[in-house]
């Protein structure tokens, strides 16, 4: 850097004004983060302890050498900010902290290290896992290396953001808005859906513009989903563990920015254009009627604990970005397991996460979000609260709170599990829901009374707060642990290739490998697995709910037993599209299972059941029924040993009106499940020369319909370990010659109701 780029050593004597080439104003407060116009750019960054901030700028062609050091001369509401005319869109930036070093008392400002803006849209570059890049002495050994500064200059290792000009025409592309109750997820990643696609071009596969071809969206849409999930698409750091390991970070739960999309995602270049490509992505899904959700941590950074990296927030002003320890501060609060929690109880900290929000919701149309470990955003001081500051903001804001809202109601501190416990507004994903359906069809002891609830759309964890059924997000499984192939081939995890000695991932899987641990030609064990895959979709798309559906389970996607696959960005994780014939069979099971939710507004209702009947003698728009078909009894209910349920839902009944006003009504089903070994025989309720029970699903079997008729009062088996769906058929015999009902649906339903009651 020559002694005329250091305009800061100039502005000791002359604030403002021209330096040589360039130019500097004082600039505003606000908005935070670099601010491109056609007359300049102004940058605002907060920092409530600094002393001083510096603007450091670096040309494109030359990124990592400074090309220019400015003392951002103005601070207003602990904003330091200045604006400088006429300069471009690509240049690079970053700013440099000076304040005080006590790490004890939790500050660490090291104006030799450049510092990203936590505001920053756009990222380029890759860190160098320089030892630089740490604000102390990484290669000393001593346990408190961290208190003593290190002098060496980052700036040369670490990526920096870049100004952009934000505009971009939408063409009159609107959000679909579907109503939650009617969402289908489909959880994904980015490079892993697209990566081994053979029509998605080669230097496609792996990005934003990858996954809008047309090949991947009419993939989804031909499956049936109506929002797609994206794994995390914020731009996140190559842990430099993971990097000397020779492995990456895959799932990307590793923020570096909350603004700028991951730069490595984008085939169009990092200048930039990542901005304009993801933006491109969202609109085509858009046109295709499909939402895009994403998967945003908000929960803590890349920066780690107090051996971590600095990167950006934590010199910029680690007291107010970061959760410390109240009596030793040179410590961080860790609830979430990556060695720090962001600070949501700090105001500025808050207003930088809600900014963010706004700006993907705004700026980029996205959908929804789904909030990684949200348990910790919602803490107060110490405890998780629901009347936390942070769900206050959300549910006041009037942009953040009319998208979908998606809590993974949980973290790793004391008291961190709320599953039901997130007010209104929000979904969760319901990890009751998946560990209870796991553990039912492995075929535990835990009865049917639980499973009624999951089934119906958990209304003891979401009715009391006022919440309606699609505020449960059903997974039988995501991204973290086992597919939905692999939960029926291992009892155990295999994780050696994360290069842990298999100690990473969670070990209390409810998994059930039907007799052998992994690989097998046996097909009796092959056909059981497919079978119990069948179960779990089955189950998943006829609850009451919002299903999501994780990224190959649609065909039985393997990891070889690996349920922490975090770190393998290889044929492990991703996508794989060459399908043998059983995958193709259970890819259109699942998209025939999808149909038929879609097209039946009894498995999508908007309130719960109540279970009241509509009349006297007639049936409600529930009715829980054993194996001889009865009503289920309170001794049915309490039997830890009970593996079988039916369920008819009563489309007649639903007690719903359209957005026009107009009743919506269903057909009458009936569902059973049986988790027992071996068959069941089950009674068909109704009356016996009127009504007839059409076989939809069996699970025993692969294909969607099955077709097959049964008169009521008949006894059928209900095959081992599987389910099955009937729709109750008007006969011929019912109608007369001019094409009438002898006796219409709801005298059939009183007479069913009667048989029941017998």
């Amino acid at each position: 850097m020559t002694a005329s780029s250091r305009i800061c050593d100039q502005q000791e004597k002359q604030a403002y004004g021209k330096f040589g080439d360039i130019e500097v104003w004082p600039g505003k407060p606000y908005p935070l983060g670099a601010t491109w116009s056609p007359v300049g750019v102004n940058f605002a960054v907060f920092s409530e302890h600094a002393t001083r901030i510096d603007l450091c700028l670096f040309t494109e062609e030359d990124p990592n050498t400074e090309a220019y050091r400015i003392m951002m001369m103005e601070q207003t509401d602990l904003v330091w900010h200045c604006f400088i005319p006429n300069l471009k869109t690509g240049w690079r930036y970053g700013f440099r902290a000076h304040g005080e070093w006590n790490p004890l008392e939790g500050k660490v400002f090291n104006p030799n290290k450049l510092l990203i803006d936590p505001y920053t849209k756009a990222i380029d570059g890759n860190i160098d896992w320089n030892p630089a890049v740490f604000p102390y002495p990484i290669e000393e050994s001593d346990e408190d290396r961290f208190q003593i500064m290190d002098e060496a200059d980052s700036a040369p290792f670490l990526t920096k953001g870049v100004i952009i000009d934000p505009s971009y025409d939408w063409e009159g592309v609107t959000r679909p808005e579907l109503p939650m109750h009617e969402t289908i997820i489909y959880e994904a990643h980015v490079k892993g859906l697209t990566e081994q696609h053979p029509d998605v071009p080669e230097d496609l596969r792996g990005t934003y513009a990858g996954l809008a071809h047309s090949a991947i969206i009419e993939y989804l849409k031909n499956l049936g989903v109506t929002a797609i999930e994206l794994m995390p698409v914020h731009h996140f750091v190559q842990d430099d563990r993971l990097v000397n390991m020779g492995l990456r970070n895959y799932w990307g739960y590793n923020s570096l920015s909350f603004f700028a999309p991951h730069a490595d995602y984008a085939a169009s270049g990092h200048a930039g254009e990542q901005v304009r490509e993801f933006k491109d992505m969202v609109k085509k899904f858009h046109k295709a009627g499909i939402e895009v959700i994403l998967d945003v941590v908000y929960n803590h950074t890349a920066e780690g604990n107090h051996y971590g990296p600095m990167l950006g927030m934590k010199g910029l002003d680690n007291l107010s970005y970061y959760r410390l320890k109240a009596d030793e501060k040179q410590y961080y609060m860790d609830y979430t397991g990556t060695g720090n929690t962001v600070n949501m109880v700090h105001p500025r900290t808050l207003q930088l996460v809600m900014d963010s929000l706004r700006y993907w919701v705004i700026d980029m149309q996205v959908d929804g979000f789904r909030f990684d470990l949200a348990s910790a955003l919602a803490r107060g001081l110490f405890d998780v609260g629901m009347l936390s500051t942070f769900l206050d903001t959300i549910h006041q804001d009037p942009v953040i709170s009319q998208v979908k809202l998606i809590a993974e109601p949980w973290d790793v501190g004391p008291g961190g599990y709320q599953v039901g416990n997130f007010p209104v507004l929000w979904s969760e994903w319901n990890g009751k829901y998946r560990d209870h359906l796991r553990s039912f069809w492995k075929g535990d002891k835990i009865g049917v009374g639980e499973l009624a609830y999951r089934l119906s759309g958990s209304s003891d964890l979401y009715e009391l707060s006022g919440r309606k059924p699609s505020a449960s997000i059903n997974f039988i499984t995501a991204h973290d642990g086992f597919t939905l192939r692999d939960l029926w081939s291992y009892n155990d995890k295999h994780n050696e290739a994360n290069g842990e000695g298999n100690r990473d991932g969670d070990n209390n899987n409810h998994s059930w490998n039907c007799g052998v641990e992994g690989h097998t030609n046996d097909k009796d064990i092959n056909a059981l697995r497919a079978k119990m895959q069948r179960n779990m979709l089955a189950t998943l798309f006829l609850s009451q709910g919002v299903p999501m559906l994780t990224m190959g389970d649609e065909y039985g996607r393997t990891q070889n037993g690996n349920n922490n696959a975090y770190c393998q960005d290889n044929e492990i994780s991703w996508f794989n599209w060459e399908w043998t014939a059983e995958q193709r069979n259970l890819h259109s099971f699942t998209k025939a299972l999808i149909q038929l939710r879609k097209e039946n507004p009894i498995f999508h209702r908007r309130r719960f059941f109540n279970g009241r009947k509509m009349e006297d003698n007639t049936l409600g728009d529930i009715l829980w029924v054993n194996a001889s078909g009865h009503e289920m009894t309170n001794a049915d209910w309490s039997d830890s040993r009970a593996r079988s349920l039916g369920m008819i839902l009563n489309g007649e009944a639903m007690g719903e009106y359209d957005e026009r006003g107009r009743r919506i009504k269903d057909d009458i089903f009936l569902l059973i499940l049986n988790a027992w070994e071996e068959g069941v025989n089950f009674t068909l309720p109704g009356v016996g020369d009127l009504t007839h029970w059409e076989c939809l699903v069996d699970t025993d079997q692969g294909s969607i319909p099955i077709g097959t008729e049964q008169p009521a009062d008949t006894e059928i088996t209900i095959h081992p370990r599987s389910l099955s769906l009937y729709c109750l058929k008007n006969q011929k015999s019912n109608l007369t010659d001019l094409g009438k009902h002898r006796i219409n649906i709801v005298d059939q339903v009183r007479r069913l109701w009667e048989m029941i009651q017998e």
